[in-house]
């Protein structure tokens, strides 16, 4: 049976939309996969995300205009006062502010908040996931770009409302265009888009690849997370180089923030993350050594507890209360 009230929660990837439907034990009644819209704009978002909680509440045999609410974890600027989403740049079209939460809640009839994609993914592994045991952490996310959740003192640290925007570290001066219009940024590195977009000229300059074929027989129309590791497995030099230049740059950024914040443990999750799983979180481990300033005492690494559903939880958290999406604690600057 059901525990309590139902609610929903929706990851929007760049590559894909998750949608749950939970109890008030988080359990996991309904859920719904489809892709992210690559054409179009914030509209056709929108009606792909009310398509996704719709299938999932449908799983969950309930309508959702009875759900207690739903919460979105989106990317991009978000106003989670007003409901807001602005610049989400790894979405169609998306350059200028669209109020997500009133645009949501006229489609499927019941509240909707809308929180950090990144952040409300380690919000809940702080309170369900791998980050129960640590008062402080990093999330890093690695998909379609990269991101990360801080966590200082068991609170969840927003600063201004962007703190943890690892991504756009810079780990060379003058370095790759990043897709935020500057130079030598993680994310230009180690982005899923980023990547796509490098193989993509480098194929075109004649380098020989089977990425692209992958992605096809995969019926896809973008290189997703499936598509790279189908690529590793099956000795693409080319997926292999820029997967390992990936790394190495999170190594140099990730440990860059360590150095800073001189947390307890380090989380690695996100699409990618997800999908190579712990051999992938060793390397990160190992690339971020030669940049630990106090090499003797390195975080915990550990791959997310929650898998791919994280996203989605936390967002569900959202939907508890207005002000939920950290029942540990959030600390603004």
């Amino acid at each position: 049976m059901p525990d309590g009230e139902l609610r929903g929660g929706i990851d929007l990837g760049g590559t894909k939309i998750e949608a749950i439907v939970v109890d008030s034990g988080n359990t996991v009644l309904g859920s719904a996969r489809m892709p992210t819209p690559t054409t179009g704009g914030p509209g056709d978002v929108l009606a792909a995300l009310a398509e996704a909680i719709h299938k999932a509440a449908t799983g969950a045999g309930v309508e959702t205009s009875k759900l207690a609410g739903v919460g979105v974890g989106s990317p991009g600027d978000i106003d989670q006062k007003t409901g807001t989403v602005s610049a989400a740049r790894n979405l169609p079209g998306w350059d200028g502010t669209f109020p997500l939460a009133a645009k949501l809640e006229a489609l499927i009839g019941t509240p909707v908040a809308v929180g950090n994609d990144v952040k409300v993914a380690t919000n809940a592994e702080i309170v369900l996931g791998a980050g129960k045991p640590y008062s402080s952490l990093i999330g890093v996310f690695w998909g379609t770009g990269v991101g990360a959740g801080i966590v200082i003192d068991g609170k969840l640290w927003v600063g201004r409302g962007e703190a943890g925007e690892i991504g756009h570290t810079v780990i060379r001066q003058n370095g790759r265009r990043c897709t935020c219009g500057r130079r030598g940024c993680l994310e230009a590195y180690a982005g899923r888009g980023a990547m796509e977009a490098r193989a993509r000229k480098l194929e075109h300059k004649g380098a020989e690849t089977k990425l692209f074929e992958i992605m096809r027989e995969h019926d896809r129309d973008r290189l997703t997370s499936a598509v790279w590791e189908a690529a590793l497995k099956a000795d693409d030099a080319l997926a292999h180089k820029l997967i390992d230049r990936a790394v190495s740059a999170l190594g140099a950024g990730i440990a860059s923030a360590v150095n800073l914040l001189d947390v307890e443990a380090v989380l690695i999750g996100g699409g990618l993350g997800v999908r190579f799983g712990d051999a992938y979180v060793e390397r990160i481990a190992k690339a971020m050594e030669p940049h630990l300033f106090v090499a003797d005492r390195p975080p915990q690494i550990h791959l997310v507890g929650l898998g791919d559903l994280g996203g989605a939880l936390g967002a569900a958290l959202l939907a508890v209360a207005p002000d939920a999406a950290a029942p540990v604690g959030v600390v603004h600057g």
